[in-house]
């Protein structure tokens, strides 16, 4: 590899950390300006979807599953499709920006080392396994306040549940996805145009707030939530990983907290709590060594 190559794989690793950790903060933001997890799932999904729509119509055979076939095609709509973006975006109603990136990534790793204990019996190697128990505990650490409803997180403990529940959803659709070995462009296209016509369901059944947001405000969820997150930040991991390969491309995770951590200050004058900046620095700690480590020891 060219040192040229590995700078850029280096910095698309970088800008999608960047992206990926401003995504909470965007989130959190549109909560407090009083639009609502709706608002934010409708307008990333069709974002989304007309960036993708070209590519879709010109590779996806059958149309707009390809390879995935129609079963498989559903099933990831339905795990990672608008109610993912439901939950997501409502655990931002009750928690601050940082929670989300401190829980959901953390535990994605400790869920799908579980799971594939259960489905196939792999155990993890020795220090993996240390990584993720330190992972749980800078979890339990850094939700102390939220689990106490302190004055400071009266409802967080809510979002912080939902924050759980998202990481056990993209764990087992990562399951899912490695096993069915489909590209992930394939994936992502697919989801988000079959995600499209339960968009309709979502506005009959759930407050919808656009009308009285400014045009600027949707704008901006749905160039970031759709085409950054939902599109640049895909294609941008894919080359990290193609550059560098995937174990160093994980590398790059634990650095999405500490931009949401650093973002959400700057922009929302969100400050994380003492306590909750210690479990941030043992979570951190705990997914260095857990993506570090072999997968089986």
């Amino acid at each position: 590899m060219t040192t040229r190559a590995q700078w850029l794989g280096i910095l698309c690793g970088l800008l999608t950390s960047l992206i990926w950790g401003v995504q909470a903060v965007v989130s959190r933001h549109a909560m407090l300006i009083d639009l609502t997890p709706a608002d934010v799932t409708i307008l990333r999904f069709v974002s989304a979807a007309a960036v993708l729509l070209p590519w879709a119509l010109k590779h996806m055979r059958p149309f707009p599953v390809g390879s995935l076939g129609w079963p498989r095609a559903w099933i990831v709509a339905l795990l990672i499709g608008p109610l993912y973006s439901l939950i997501l975006v409502g655990g931002a109603h009750f928690a601050p920006a940082l929670h989300s990136s401190i829980i959901s990534p953390g535990l994605i790793p400790v869920f799908t080392a579980l799971l594939v204990f259960l489905v196939t019996g792999e155990r993890a190697g020795r220090m993996r396994l240390i990584g993720l128990g330190i992972i749980v505990l800078g979890i339990g650490i850094f939700s102390r306040d939220a689990l106490a409803a302190t004055p400071s997180r009266p409802d967080a403990w809510i979002g912080d549940l939902l924050f759980v529940l998202i990481a056990c959803l993209w764990s087992i659709f990562g399951l899912l996805a490695r096993r069915w070995g489909v590209s992930s462009l394939e994936v992502t296209a697919a989801s988000c145009l079959l995600s499209v016509p339960l968009l309709a369901i979502v506005a009959l059944v759930l407050p919808i707030h656009m009308a009285r947001a400014p045009f600027a405000e949707l704008l901006l969820q749905a160039l970031y939530q759709g085409v950054l997150v939902g599109v640049v930040a895909l294609y941008l991991y894919a080359r990290t990983v193609a550059t560098l390969g995937a174990a160093k491309a994980t590398l790059f995770l634990p650095l999405v907290p500490i931009v949401t951590a650093t973002s959400s200050t700057l922009l929302l004058a969100e400050s994380p709590t003492p306590t909750e900046l210690v479990g941030m620095a043992v979570v951190v700690t705990g997914m260095l060594v857990a993506f570090r480590s072999p997968s089986v020891g």
